[in-house]
């Protein structure tokens, strides 16, 4: 007889790892997805349901309040639950058993009263997307406040601005933030504009067409979901997926800019560059043969989990192809890459935060790139200044092959410059093409383009800070009905 688990060994996911978790998933966002936060969110649907049908003369008063006491998951065995769902094969039915059986036989027959096990558990999903939505947003807000900060401190210090990972034109660090910022603003305004298409319940009976409840189906959908503080859909959603789809991608897309953001300051702590540096704090170790190694592996942690998520939107599009009126084909795809994707973005928001927040930044390696080419790097300064005297095709290939005299020799570009004939012969001002290969005076709008993206981003979190103390105020997402109440008390803590 084979040896019995043994429970310490249970977690077998990356998410819920005792050894590794932390160093990827939030805490905060496991709890959302937990297993006792999916029953509670499921019981909670069921105590609005009956709340909402006691509201509307279906069900006895009583029966609602009573199921409404009994919807609590800490007074059921989960691993009782599970195993039943495991004996039946059926995800809904064993707890519904349970809820009515706590109910009591007069009460209990009012348990899931014309619903559809789909009704139940794609509610339950959107009260838990409404608080895991909540979480990505508070998160998102945080990590744009610490690059608006950067940006704003870092706004004039030049530095080398790279393409194809070569030396380009001058820029500045804070315009390097400012794009960025920009960039987690439209992930922030995504969120908000996918909220009332995704963060909606369900209530369609077996086919959608709410037969069960009859005449008063509509109504009794718009009363469920004010209790819920969920949006009311104009129709079942059964088969039609793109609400959830398009969080998931909103997420992996916001989990994407962690990753470029970790793996820019990864790229930029390389020793010969050395021009950012992440978090450093004795006791981190970078390798465990070369002591003097300082790897940049919060960084590589954050990477490696933007790249777990890139499959997820494609997973949730795949679960969309959904036959018929239902179809339970694709749930477990849904119930995979939901949860996973959350999980992981908040640990991604959470630790690039971090990392941002006390980014080490060493002007001194900044000044002495910057410099590397010498006068070289602004050779489309010298191409627009002399652009004006031989016209752009002709002073590009003047400039061109200036440019390419002075790689090869290592001389100054104003010298090969100066050396052309045809440059002499049009009478451009060679003191003046001088003055202009400078890095430092070089800089184009970066300050500008840096205030106006700050400018906005503080706006926007000004606007989104007092939305959610509104939103505190009137107890969101915990039901704003009048029959509220009929939820359990602190039910979707």
């Amino acid at each position: 007889m084979p040896d019995q688990p043994d429970p310490a060994a249970a977690p077998a996911h990356l998410m819920d790892s005792r050894i590794l978790g932390g160093l990827f998933a939030s805490d905060a966002m496991r709890a959302v997805f937990s297993d006792r936060a999916m029953v509670q969110s499921w019981l909670d649907a069921e105590a609005a349901l009956a709340g909402a049908q006691a509201d509307l003369g279906v069900v006895p008063r009583a029966a609602a309040e009573r199921i409404a006491e009994c919807a609590v998951a800490e007074r059921f065995d989960l691993e009782v639950i599970g195993a039943e769902i495991e004996r039946t094969a059926h995800p809904l039915v064993p707890l519904v058993r349970r809820l009515a059986e706590a109910a009591g036989p007069e009460w209990g027959a009012y348990v899931h009263y014309g619903a559809t096990t789909q009704d139940i558990t794609d509610t339950g999903l959107a009260l838990q997307l409404h608080r895991a939505v909540d979480l990505v947003e508070e998160r998102l807000r945080e990590l744009m406040r610490v690059l608006a900060g950067l940006a704003e401190r870092h706004r004039d210090l030049p530095m080398v601005g790279r393409t194809h990972a070569q030396h380009a034109l001058p820029i500045t660090l804070g315009f390097k933030f400012a794009v960025l910022l920009a960039e987690c603003e439209r992930h922030a305004a995504r969120l908000t504009d996918a909220r009332p298409r995704a963060l909606v319940g369900q209530l369609g009976g077996a086919v959608g067409s709410m037969a069960a409840f009859g005449a008063a189906g509509p109504r009794l959908h718009e009363r469920m979901m004010e209790r819920l503080g969920l949006g009311s859909a104009p129709i079942a959603w059964h088969t039609a997926r793109d609400g959830l789809t398009e969080l998931v991608c909103v997420a992996a897309m916001t989990a994407a800019t962690c990753g470029k953001i970790a793996n820019e300051v990864r790229v930029l702590q390389r020793t010969e560059v050395a021009e950012l540096e992440e978090p450093f704090a004795t006791g981190k170790v970078g390798s465990s043969t070369m002591p003097h190694k300082r790897n940049p592996m919060y960084c590589e942690y954050i990477i490696s989990s933007a790249i777990l998520c890139r499959q997820a939107p494609a997973q949730m599009l795949a679960a969309m192809h959904q036959e018929h009126e239902r179809d339970m084909s694709l749930w477990g795809v849904e119930w995979a890459a939901v949860p996973e994707t959350f999980c992981l973005t908040a640990g991604l928001l959470e630790r690039t935060a971090w990392i941002l927040d006390g980014l080490v930044v060493h002007p001194d390696a900044l000044h002495t790139n910057l410099h590397r080419l010498g006068d070289l790097m602004l050779s489309e300064a010298a191409m627009m200044h002399l652009a004006r005297t031989l016209g752009k095709t002709a002073a590009h290939d003047v400039v061109y092959e200036a440019s390419m005299h002075a790689w090869e020799t290592g001389r100054p570009l104003r010298e090969s410059l100066a050396e052309n004939t045809e440059i002499a012969d049009a009478g451009v001002d060679l003191g003046q093409l001088g003055d202009l290969l400078v890095p430092e005076t070089y800089l184009g709008s970066c300050g500008e383009l840096v205030d106006r993206v700050v400018e906005q981003a503080h706006a926007f979190l000004a606007d989104a800070d007092a939305d959610a103390d509104v939103d505190a105020s009137a107890g969101a997402g915990g039901g704003t009905g009048e029959g509220a109440d009929a939820v359990p008390a602190g039910g979707r803590s």
